[in-house]
């Protein structure tokens, strides 16, 4: 999984936090649970506040 794998992150998110309300996270925890999930396997270099917005977008989506 890359950084663009935005809405298969999302749903590894929801997956492995289920308990979590995504709109209350911060963006370096965000980054730090994308890069500790099973199949990501991306440079960490290559995320940005915008991938990070749309993920967490992505996951709220998820939990609706």
């Amino acid at each position: 999984m890359k950084w663009t794998d935005i809405n298969d992150i999302a749903i590894a998110l929801a997956d492995a936090h289920p308990d979590v309300d995504p709109m209350k996270i911060n963006f370096v925890d965000l980054m730090n649970w994308v890069r500790a999930l099973p199949d990501f396997d991306d440079d960490p270099g290559h995320c940005g506040e915008k991938i990070l917005e749309a993920i967490q977008a992505a996951w709220i989506e998820e939990k609706e």
